[in-house]
């Protein structure tokens, strides 16, 4: 018997727009007890917990944990940008896996304002100052439009410079994730769009238009992260285990190639991905259904490459050949993604792990992914941080 840790169990509640979400230590509250529900477990049992946020105050998540109980247990709140869901997963699974515990506990939660993010503290340093002197080396800055349609619109016009992809094959991706969220009832943008309707929505820099930037989200996610023994002791139907994770962090190829792609992260996920299939043992072509960080229509583009769904400068062929939905050789974001199914950014990366540990179970409805076995899971916090895991059935 493999000695990965499992997904023991998994809980999310709708996302919803800003000003329209309970606050948010209630979201994550309902997420925690969905996840000890689906697990089958008591709090009482959980030895730890991480908790992840981004705009939250000192120990919002002791605040959030404190209603469901108060059982003495190691709290530990957590804040890296958009990956910070998957590093609150990311530190509950190397707690496991360690032996240092049993069962661990990873929420994540963020109730949003609306509008674009800007910069909170007005009196201090903005933080990112390496892509920030990158970005404004290679494109300049427009404060007309925000600094995140910048950077992704900045690394969409890069790629179309290098390899000729069509203003229309970035929007095709927001066509894509509409359709799959239509069957996700925890997605806060479930009708479809037209591929015109995209490209004529507001333009906001490079290839990019309004219809193709993920909303600002209010919401919560967690799961239960246990070891084999645990489960088997427990008697829990923990059936899908984590074959492999890795995270990395920026290197100087990021801000000194001359490249917007890889400003926004594109080097840093190819190496966590690298370090994930090693340490599950696959390779890309082993999985048949992927969540990645859609912040953009633009990121999810050059995501396809830098997880090695098809080669560099392929992703256009790969979109052209439907390779990325239903029928094709991977179903990518069949949760709707960031773009559909919402952004509230603690949460996110616990959502993905949601939706693929219901897509390895087969209790996924009608987004379920015929034949999945295996799934990748990509988390992009610029600043930079990114999380790859590695899921299969146990």
């Amino acid at each position: 018997m493999s000695n990965k840790p499992r997904v023991a169990g998994v809980g999310m509640i709708p996302f919803t727009k800003p000003g329209q979400s309970e606050d948010w230590d209630v979201m994550g509250e309902k997420a925690v007890r969905l996840a000890l529900q689906d697990a089958g477990i008591g709090y009482e049992q959980v030895q730890q917990a991480f908790a992840g946020y981004v705009y939250g105050d000192t120990t919002a998540g002791q605040s959030v944990l404190y209603r469901v109980g108060l059982s003495g247990i190691p709290i530990v709140n957590v804040n890296n940008a958009c990956s910070t869901g998957s590093t609150a997963l990311y530190l509950a699974r190397q707690m496991v896996e360690a032996g240092v515990a049993d069962c661990v506990l990873a929420v994540g939660f963020e109730q949003m304002a609306p509008g674009a993010i800007g910069a909170v503290f007005s009196d201090r340093k903005y933080i990112g100052e390496c892509m920030g002197k990158a970005m404004l080396d290679l494109q300049g800055f427009d404060p007309a439009v925000p600094f995140a349609a910048q950077q992704f619109g900045g690394a969409g016009a890069d790629y179309q410079k290098r390899y000729g992809a069509k203003d229309e094959t970035f929007a095709r991706i927001s066509v894509k994730a509409r359709a799959h969220a239509a069957n996700n009832p925890l997605a806060i943008f479930r009708d479809p769009v037209t591929l015109e309707e995209v490209m004529t929505s507001k333009h906001l820099y490079g290839p990019v238009t309004r219809l193709q930037a993920c909303p600002p989200t209010c919401g919560a996610a967690a799961a239960v992260i246990v070891s084999p023994a645990f489960a088997a002791k427990h008697g829990l139907n923990a059936a899908v285990e984590i074959k492999g994770q890795a995270m990395a962090t920026d290197t100087p190829s990021s801000f000194d190639s001359g490249s917007m792609i890889k400003v926004v992260g594109f080097d840093m996920a190819k190496e966590a991905a690298r370090q994930a299939y090693e340490a599950a043992g696959v390779s890309p072509q082993d999985a048949q259904v992927v969540e990645l960080h859609d912040c953009f229509s633009v990121n999810e583009l050059i995501t396809y490459e830098s997880l090695g769904l098809c080669p560099e400068g392929g992703a256009e062929q790969f979109i052209h050949d439907g390779d990325n939905t239903y029928g094709g050789r991977y179903v990518v974001n069949p949760s709707g993604g960031l773009l559909s199914k919402g952004h509230p950014l603690g949460a996110t990366g616990l959502a993905q792990c949601y939706e693929l540990t219901h897509q390895l179970r087969g209790t996924a409805d009608k987004r379920q992914v015929d034949g999945a076995r295996l799934a990748i899971q990509h988390n992009m916090g610029l600043g930079g941080a990114c999380v790859v895991t590695i899921y299969g059935r146990a």
